[in-house]
């Protein structure tokens, strides 16, 4: 694209015909950005036998500790039909343990074993070696996960708008 973006009235100096290009969809760059993490997430978690979906559960239980499902879906923007299988598949494990809130039987909470709780100082290196695999500084990952957030942030009204 020959436009700097940076303003919207940046897009009107883009013909269309540009903007159509596979390689000018922003969608398209984020897909195949995600793509490549879950290739590499499937091979650095395959020693905790984890999934990606199973250990960002896993993340939210060690940072939070014990957690209503929806809190869980709330955090990592999964609903309760992706959720529960997920959730299932970690209790079987040994993982987490699913109970009934005492003071509101529609509310399941979801908390770490024992296992659950170890299994976190196996992990500690993934990060680390996400980060190495990216060939990016600190820096320049905490920029792009800002502004993903923006991102994520202006698609979620522009939705909501609709």
């Amino acid at each position: 694209m020959t436009a700097t973006p940076g303003t919207p009235s940046d897009l009107a100096a883009v013909p269309d015909e540009e903007l159509l290009r596979l390689d000018h969809q922003v969608c398209f760059s984020l897909h195949a950005a995600s793509r490549a993490f879950g290739g590499f997430y499937r091979q650095a978690l395959k020693d905790l036998g984890l999934t990606y979906p199973q250990y960002l559960v896993m993340l939210v239980l060690w940072e939070d500790g014990p957690q209503p499902v929806k809190a869980i879906g709330a955090r990592l923007h999964l609903d309760s039909g992706t959720l529960s299988p997920l959730l299932k598949r970690l209790e079987a494990a040994g993982l987490v343990r699913r109970e009934r809130s005492r003071e509101d039987e529609r509310s399941v909470l979801i908390e770490l074993t024992d296992e659950g709780a170890r299994l976190r100082e196996r992990a500690l290196s993934v990060p680390r070696g996400v980060l190495a695999a990216t060939g990016l500084s600190v820096a320049e990952v905490l920029g792009l996960q800002k502004v993903l957030g923006r991102l994520t942030a202006a698609l979620g009204e522009a939705v909501d708008a609709h």
